[in-house]
């Protein structure tokens, strides 16, 4: 039975892995057969027959830079999707600082602000209807409609139907602005400087009890100008006694039930959307630290092993000169995947460990053994301008 085995030597060439992902990257290129005889060695050569080939450590080693980009990807996606979401998908974020924003919660908010009639992302339009002598209800959906909004129900978010603002029936420069301004103005002795002694500053607040003072006559002693809303059917009050037109704004129901309002139609593909297409790339292995390199051989030789294994395990016996000879496949196969499972493991431990969550909360309890450390210390006390320093060491505070 002829296997071939590893030669005791290689020699890497761009095209030797599956992927070529790193083959531009000299330092990679420069590696490669390090980590070749590295991990050869790790599997017992030159005393044991290692039956791989040079093409298969080099692809265990490209798997390994890839596991290792994707385990940091992966965490700096699940940390930072709220502050790229929406982004545009163009700009390549590996290895990027990713500044905090409020954009998308002010995107979630924005949906409120529709409903509050303070902002929003939905618009509101403005339609009307005319209102006639002695009726009172009116259908505003068969009322008012544009052709884009056929068969599109609408919600009323405003009507314009009132009386005369209070403010005009109360403002009144050239008469006064009550008894009780005057008998102020009186006081001061000027109450003989006509007009000029109409005109006396209050506080905003009495302007404001008296515009609600007045709206509060209207609404329980006259039939005040308001309206009742059900379903679109606007009634209006008092009952009209000629025709006029009243206005309203409104928003049509798609428009805010729509979730790609925020993005033109059939440009999402250029905005970050979810986890499918957020713009990170393999990580360069020439710029990854020495800690992630050494991963990445931990990693490189757990998949050589695992190979081997299979490959072992395919002949399971090897007959030699009066007997024959068994092979490990089994407890390599097992081996690696104990150790690429506890590398990965690991490595996520780390990472978490590093979350803006976990920095942050570092850096409070660090803050508060700080305080508690300063606490101890002694005080220095200064006495006068030229007086000596004092320190009481023996107070402890």
């Amino acid at each position: 039975m002829n296997i071939a085995v590893y030669p005791g030597s290689s020699s890497f060439s761009t095209g030797s892995t599956p992927f070529n992902l790193y083959d531009a990257d000299a330092t990679f290129r420069t590696d490669a057969d390090k980590v070749t005889t590295w991990i050869a060695r790790r599997l017992g050569w030159p005393i044991e027959t290692i039956e791989l080939q040079d093409i298969q450590f080099y692809s265990a080693f490209e798997e390994g830079v890839t596991e290792y980009s994707a385990q940091v990807n992966q965490f700096n996606i699940r940390n930072y999707m709220l502050n790229v979401q929406g982004a545009t998908s163009s700009i390549d974020l590996t290895q990027k600082v990713i500044s905090p924003s409020l954009g998308r919660l002010i995107d979630i908010a924005e949906n409120y602000g529709t409903e509050a009639g303070s902002g929003g992302n939905v618009d509101w339009k403005t339609g009307h209807f005319t209102v006639y002598a002695g009726q009172q209800d009116y259908d505003l959906n068969a009322l008012w409609t544009t052709p884009s909004e056929s068969n599109n129900p609408i919600e009323i978010k405003r009507m314009f139907h009132e009386g005369p603002p209070a403010i005009v029936r109360y403002f009144d420069p050239f008469v006064g602005t009550g008894a009780g301004s005057m008998q102020m103005l009186e006081t001061f002795e000027w109450g003989k400087y006509s007009p000029a002694a109409s005109f006396l500053m209050m506080p905003i607040y009495a302007d404001l009890l008296r515009i609600q003072a007045i709206e509060l006559n209207d609404a329980i002693r006259k039939s005040a100008y308001t309206w009742e809303l059900h379903n679109n059917t606007v009634r209006v009050f008092p009952i009209p006694t000629n025709n006029y037109t009243t206005w309203f704004q409104y928003i049509v129901k798609k428009d805010r039930n729509n979730p790609l309002k925020l993005y033109p139609s059939g440009s999402n593909n250029s905005f970050i959307s979810d986890y499918s297409n957020v713009p990170y790339t393999n990580i360069t292995y020439s710029s990854i630290n020495s800690i992630g390199k050494a991963w990445i051989w931990q990693y490189a030789l757990a998949c050589c092993k695992e190979m081997l294994g299979l490959i072992r395990g395919k002949y399971q016996t090897v007959p030699i000169p009066g007997s024959e000879l068994t092979l490990n496949g089994a407890d390599l196969i097992t081996q690696a995947k104990e150790e690429k499972v506890e590398l990965i493991t690991k490595l996520r431990e780390n990472l978490e460990q590093l979350s803006p969550k976990q920095l942050m909360a570092n850096q409070a309890e660090q803050d508060v053994s700080l305080q508690s450390t300063l606490k101890n210390m002694p005080l220095k006390i200064y006495i006068g301008g030229l007086v000596p320093l004092i320190l009481i060491s023996s107070i402890i505070f």
